[in-house]
């Protein structure tokens, strides 16, 4: 397969007109382009400012909910009590004793026990 490419002769050089009417066309073009990019912006605008109108209204009455709620909920600085658990005293349990770090490589093979006798008494 050859390929062949036809080169203009060295005569046939486009002219002066030729050349500014493709600067003309190429300008229009790309007016048309800007103009249309810029309608496109106007149009996602709207649609975004419209959309979020439509959420604003649609959401009031839980917007409302939430500010009586807010009104009736306790100052910041007050304590929240419950009688669910009024008489219970709830312990933390601590659990004491030494680390052993236990070494498990092939290499060695027995790890070290724990003495649980020697824990320290409460």
């Amino acid at each position: 397969m050859q390929i062949k490419f036809i080169s203009p002769a060295p005569g046939n050089s486009p002219g002066l007109l030729r050349k500014t009417a493709t600067v003309i066309v190429a300008l229009v073009l790309a007016g048309v382009a800007l103009m249309f990019s810029a309608l496109l912006l106007a149009v996602i605008l709207i649609v975004v400012v419209f959309g979020g109108a439509y959420l604003w209204w649609k959401t009031r009455a839980l917007r409302k909910l939430m500010k009586e709620q807010m009104r009736d909920f306790p100052p910041q600085g007050a304590t929240m009590r419950s009688d669910t658990f009024a008489d219970e005293v709830f312990k933390g349990e601590v659990i004491e004793g030494e680390v052993i770090r236990v070494d498990e490589s092939p290499a060695k093979g027995a790890g070290v026990e724990f003495d649980w006798a020697k824990r320290p008494s409460r």
